[in-house]
């Protein structure tokens, strides 16, 4: 399976304090795990499957060689906003993962937006946030293991907020 290009890639805050800064976490969506089934496999040559109230998802691609469905699964848990559908894609976007989509994001550094490099809020509730969004501007990846290399996140302005190599 190949490896994720930025612009499939999103960030997502880990945490926020606001005397320090964000930390960021990298994630994919269900639609990219749907775009990338198509393009290896064809849209004809994979399927879903949910099962345990969408809780699990089957995700199985057609083997030619085979002439069978080769299916691999795995289990999700609900979203704060819509639990059943959170489930549903939290399911499969990690039985995607077992296929390798995005398997290469478990190896991202810790990644830490520092204070003066984010704009911090603090909502009404006292807690630490921010109304910056974040994307990964450049993410390259080791030849011999897979593991990402180097990575480089902007914010909405195109500032550079994060930038590492290994």
């Amino acid at each position: 399976m190949r490896k994720l290009r930025a612009d499939e890639i999103e960030c997502r805050i880990g945490m926020a304090k606001a005397d320090k800064g964000i930390s960021l976490l990298l994630y994919k969506d269900a639609r990219c795990d749907m775009a990338i089934l198509d393009e290896t496999f064809g849209p004809m040559n994979w399927q879903r499957h949910h099962s345990r109230d969408n809780a699990n998802c089957v995700v199985a691609v057609w083997d030619k060689e085979k002439g069978a469905w080769v299916e691999k699964e795995d289990t999700g848990t609900g979203s704060m906003t819509e639990a059943e559908k959170g489930m549903a894609s939290d399911s499969f976007k990690r039985a995607c993962v077992n296929w390798g989509i995005g398997r290469e994001l478990y190896t991202a550094p810790f990644i830490w937006i520092p204070l003066e490099k984010v704009d911090m809020v603090l909502g009404t509730n006292g807690k630490a946030s921010t109304r910056d969004k974040f994307s990964v501007k450049s993410i390259n990846y080791d030849e011999k293991t897979g593991d990402i290399s180097e990575l480089t996140i902007v914010n909405q302005k195109g500032t550079v907020v994060f930038s590492w190599r290994a």
